[in-house]
């Protein structure tokens, strides 16, 4: 079956050849691949098929004709390389390439503007057309010469430096490093077609007075807060002395307080957990580089207070991403800068590295991060967290015996800090708007008895196996959140029994441990099958053991 992704969208021959074609549908897609990052168009083969119908032919005349009307329907959308193409079956299917709009936002003939998000197509409110416009510029920012700057102009050095950090890199293609040193820096948009660094070249190659001219330079202040919210340091890079790759080593070396830890007992020996994984700081500061607006004014702020640390960048997130589905799209707002870092090895790639994020918080049983985003600035929480070590216990035994991948060790992480969630719950924590998407996300988890389920549908709740941890003798001490529902039932029976009539509120009050919801939900199933019964209105209803079992 092919898949649709980002960048790709399958069409039936339907759609754009015969009394049945849809141009105008056709239209949208490509305008919004154009005002997101480009992509492929495909015609003659339905998304859900895996080739083009058996003796599917196509002329050139009718591709040719097609391109003509979608260029007729839309307005600063490139469609190139038309190109028929004979699948394994002997069947034809041709492709467009659509390009991104990097200086103008595109729009349908009759000025519908939309984007592409993952595997879908959105319109763009009047609203968000600002933002769109400001990722326009903001993608054009990295590949400007406006300085008129020459390789003459700056220390070679650096640019000696860059070149060999390049080439160490096994990130880096033989094809990339066999290249001249011109033709590398070109290659990673540094120098102009003329010549002249660009204002990505500035900030890599630069002396300190020419980063300075920048229309808004790299900036950052680090500051410390005490338990009174008052300033006791503070640590500000305002001078242009550095690199991007200078600036994150310094940085690093300066914010001490980012680098403390905890012992924790482990068996005989002690184990040493870091309030903030390093690998997330990383990630973090390098994220507000990669992703900052260099187009509006702002510091990048570090705020560290004693228990969460908060980075805050200039600048909304990208278009097409929100806190609730960063963990899954990816959009890149300075995509020259993201492969360079990313080349360099300072970063996770070209997302946003989230999903380290969170699988380096889960893994030290530490709460997930909270995202800000509003229009002017981002600003995520990392909290140091109190350490639950059970959790830490059971992940490390786990981790020891089993091979996760990213995603499993992600969900496994929620549901063991959690205890017992329900699949409703764990899909809105992935940020899943549909519980079976989860699958690759659970994966091997219940085929490997790590995890079980309880309840069916909706009322479907993921926890630890016990088993797993008898057979790991591991010192767990119960939990109540992960009581049967039969035990709990047996629990409201001796409780009523004992105390008579008694609201909701009563029964969940002296069962403290045990979470609300359960508590209700029993209580109604009880109902429902007779074993306790209602008494009094919906105001001050109560519940007793019916008067025949007594």
């Amino acid at each position: 079956m092919n898949v649709e992704d980002k960048n790709k969208e399958y069409k039936s021959l339907k759609k754009a050849v015969g009394k049945q074609a849809d141009l105008k549908s056709l239209a949208e897609t490509c305008v919004c691949f154009a005002n997101a990052q480009g992509g492929e168009l495909i015609i003659g083969i339905e998304d859900n098929d895996k080739h083009p119908p058996i003796n599917q032919k196509i002329k050139v005349d009718d591709m040719n004709n097609v391109v003509k009307q979608l260029r007729s329907l839309t307005d600063g959308v490139g469609i190139v390389n038309p190109s028929i193409q004979i699948h394994d079956n002997g069947s034809d299917y041709f492709t467009l390439r659509i390009l991104p709009s990097t200086r103008v936002i595109a729009t349908t003939s009759s000025g519908k503007v939309l984007i592409r998000i993952s595997d879908s197509c959105y319109p763009v409110g009047s609203d968000e057309l600002t933002n769109l416009s400001a990722e326009k510029t903001a993608f054009q920012w990295e590949i400007v010469a406006p300085q008129k700057i020459t390789l003459n102009d700056v220390e070679a050095n650096d640019v000696i430096n860059f070149i060999n950090d390049i080439k160490k890199s096994d990130k880096v293609s033989d094809f990339i490093k066999l290249k001249d040193d011109l033709e590398i820096l070109s290659f990673y948009q540094l120098l102009s077609p003329d010549n002249y660094l660009t204002n990505l070249g500035v900030l890599w190659l630069g002396k300190p007075s020419q980063r300075a001219r920048l229309s808004y330079p790299l900036t950052i202040q680090y500051i410390v807060y005490n338990e009174r919210d008052e300033k006791i340091r503070k640590k500000e890079w305002h001078f242009h002395n550095y690199s991007p790759k200078e600036l994150l080593l310094d940085l690093e070396k300066e914010a001490v307080e980012l680098t403390y830890s905890s012992e924790l007992p482990d068996g005989l020996f002690r184990k040493t957990v870091r309030q903030y994984p390093k690998e997330v700081v990383r990630e973090l500061l390098i994220n507000a580089i990669a992703h900052k607006k260099y187009t509006i004014s702002g510091d990048i702020f570090i705020e560290v207070y004693p228990d969460r640390m908060v980075i805050t960048s200039p600048g909304n997130l990208p278009l097409g991403i929100t806190k609730d589905n960063i963990l899954h799209e990816r959009h890149r707002r300075n995509p020259h800068l993201i492969q360079t870092l990313s080349d360099l090895k300072l970063m996770e790639g070209e997302g946003s590295g989230f999903d380290l994020v969170y699988e380096k918080l889960v893994r030290d049983a530490k709460p997930l991060p909270v995202i800000e985003n509003e229009f002017t600035r981002v600003a995520v929480t990392v909290f140091s967290g109190a350490i639950d070590t059970e959790v830490i216990s059971i992940l490390d035994y786990i981790d020891k015996h089993f091979q996760l991948t990213q995603k499993e060790y992600i969900a496994l992480g929620i549901v063991a800090t959690e205890k017992k969630i329900l699949s409703t719950q764990l899909a809105l924590k992935l940020q899943m708007t549909q519980e079976d998407k989860m699958k690759s996300w659970i994966g091997t988890l219940l085929d490997k008895n790590i995890l079980i389920t309880r309840g069916a549908k909706k009322g479907t709740e993921y926890l630890l196996n016990p088993d797993l941890f008898a057979q790991a003798k591991l010192d767990i001490k119960p939990s109540l959140k992960t009581i049967e529902p039969y035990v709990l039932a047996a629990l409201i029976i001796e409780d009523l029994k004992h105390n008579g009539n008694r609201k909701m509120s009563d029964i969940q009050n002296r069962m403290p441990d045990v979470p609300k919801q359960d508590i209700q939900r029993t209580v109604y199933k009880m109902v429902d099958d007779g074993e306790i019964e209602i008494e009094g209105g919906k105001k001050n209803r109560t519940y007793q053991i019916p008067k025949k079992n007594k």
